[in-house]
């Protein structure tokens, strides 16, 4: 069972916590094995918007498979860096250290910069406070304008909303996009919003259209995309014929299905690679035959879309 273990600091913002835990508890409910925890130095914990919480002062006994959550909170309340105390901060350095990740919404990124965590890392927070966490932690690599950054199990969002988007994005990386677009739906959340090319997950990147019957292919190659799916397939699921679904999917989302697919696969085998395989075992988990598409793929940076590549029984 992972556990979700959330450090709820005083004047924290109730989305920076609401959205994600309301995340991984949709995904708890939809039969997938989290077990959310919230922890604090004191109890109860007071917010900017009056709700007090409560937490525990006590730790649970954390794995690799855990992730760790730190909400933001109003910077005027405590000054950027936040009321977190050291034990805390060694807590998010031991877990990382141990393999684990960690993640922050908003001002949480300065509590993994006073943990060491964003020392020549890539990351992100709020746009008010972007240039602050510049001049705090001159070693980090501040990246503006965007709703999330993934750098070596080292998760930074920009706060607020984006704390939503950044939890399915996890999801999503664990159990595949198909998981997060049910607990998408299940929030009733806009759940294809684009954050920049290299941090939001395909699923969020090719779903801003309205297009039913490429929502319906989408849908059926994020739960099989490691499968040989022939166009012919995916036009009859469509209800269209194949001529007609390439052309409607090339204008709803700008690529082919197989070019979609192939991101699909692409993106859970950077996953897989970031964690330790090998381009061979991570090539044949997405469903290659060998080695050589995924490397010309990750090379190229992105899926083809030429016609071609949707032909009949196409792979």
């Amino acid at each position: 069972m992972a556990r979700v273990v959330f450090l709820l600091v005083p004047q924290l913002h109730l989305l920076d916590l609401a959205g994600p835990a309301q995340v991984f508890s949709a995904a708890a409910d939809l039969g997938y094995d989290y077990r959310l925890h919230y922890v604090a130095e004191r109890d109860p914990v007071p917010t900017v918007q009056g709700v007090p919480l409560g937490a525990v002062t006590e730790w649970p006994e954390l794995a690799a498979d855990d992730l760790v959550v730190v909400p933001g909170w109003r910077p005027r309340a405590h000054g950027p860096a936040g009321p977190v105390g050291r034990d805390d901060l060694r807590r998010l350095a031991d877990h990382h250290a141990n393999g684990g990740t960690v993640a922050s919404v908003c001002a949480g990124a300065f509590a993994l910069g006073r943990a060491g965590l964003l020392a020549g890392r890539r990351c992100t927070t709020h746009h008010d406070v972007q240039d602050h966490l510049a001049r705090v932690f001159p070693a980090a690599r501040v990246v503006r304008d965007v709703l999330y950054v993934v750098d070596d199990r080292v998760v930074t969002s920009a706060g607020i909303a984006s704390g939503i988007d950044v939890a399915l994005h996890l999801v999503a990386a664990r159990h595949g996009p198909a998981a997060a677009a049910r607990i998408a739906r299940t929030l009733v959340v806009y759940a294809r919003r684009n954050g920049h090319e290299q941090q939001a997950s395909a699923m969020m990147r090719y779903r801003s259209h309205l297009s039913d019957a490429a929502h319906r292919v989408q849908d059926l190659i994020d739960s099989r995309f490691s499968e040989a799916l022939p166009l012919a397939d995916l036009a009859a699921a469509a209800g269209v014929a194949e001529r007609t679904l390439t052309r409607l999917f090339r204008r709803a989302t700008g690529l082919t299905p197989l070019g979609y697919q192939q991101l699909l696969r692409l993106e859970r085998a950077e996953h897989l690679i970031g964690h330790g395989a090998t381009v061979e075992s991570a090539a044949r988990a997405v469903g290659f035959t060998d080695a050589r598409m995924l490397r010309r793929l990750r090379a190229r940076g992105h899926p083809p879309t030429a016609p071609h590549a949707d032909a009949p029984g196409a792979r």
